[in-house]
């Protein structure tokens, strides 16, 4: 029984791939970069200037095999589509001031043998003047590489750019992020904000 629903899976996942691919290249996208051979990552995504950036980033990570799962506030999760939600990735948290919302999803890390985290350090497509450190802080407690995804509408290529392994130097191993991100282009340039942290009150 377990072998055919893992079979299943399989077929499943192997269409899903096909079909993006397909896609991506009826409009003119490539994929560069290998996915990060860890079972368990923080994925972060930059730049993020547009909301074509979801569908585009859904099609170059399906095609390369990634799946992705995402934080949500609980209350998504409820009947009747709860279930769907989850089936699209998602993972409830409690968002509330009186939870901690990094040890939250580090616990999750915990129960998962496979989990492909997705993090916006940027918390916004519009220009944004800081990065929140919250996606740093979540690897390094969970004790997991951080993959650096990237989608640049210049070159119309996706994937990735390597991986960080969170030292607990949150300064010195953002400015090596910065480094790989370099030269990488959104769909509204001048949207682009600054790879930095943000004030301390603020993350």
């Amino acid at each position: 029984m377990f072998d055919i629903k893992e079979k299943k899976q399989r077929k499943k996942t192997r269409f899903i791939k096909v079909f993006s691919r397909i896609v991506l290249k009826i409009i003119g996208w490539k994929t560069a970069g290998a996915v990060p051979e860890s079972k368990k990552y923080v994925m972060v995504g930059y730049p993020h200037t547009s909301n074509w950036d979801v569908p585009v980033g859904l099609l170059v990570f399906l095609s390369m095999g990634v799946r992705l799962h995402w934080v949500g506030k609980q209350s998504l999760f409820k009947k009747p589509l709860g279930w769907f939600i989850k089936k699209l990735g998602g993972i409830p948290v409690d968002r509330s001031k009186s939870q901690n919302f990094v040890q939250q999803v580090i616990d999750k890390f915990n129960e998962f043998d496979e989990l492909v985290l997705t993090l916006s350090p940027e918390a916004t497509r519009g220009k944004s003047a800081f990065w929140r450190s919250g996606f740093y802080y979540i690897a390094h407690g969970a004790r997991v590489p951080i993959g650096l995804a990237f989608l640049d509408y210049k070159k119309k290529t996706g994937g990735f750019l390597g991986v960080v392994h969170p030292s607990g130097n949150i300064e010195k191993d953002l400015q090596i992020i910065k480094e790989h991100y370099r030269g990488v282009v959104g769909k509204k340039e001048q949207d682009m904000g600054e790879i930095k942290l943000a004030p301390p009150n603020d993350n």
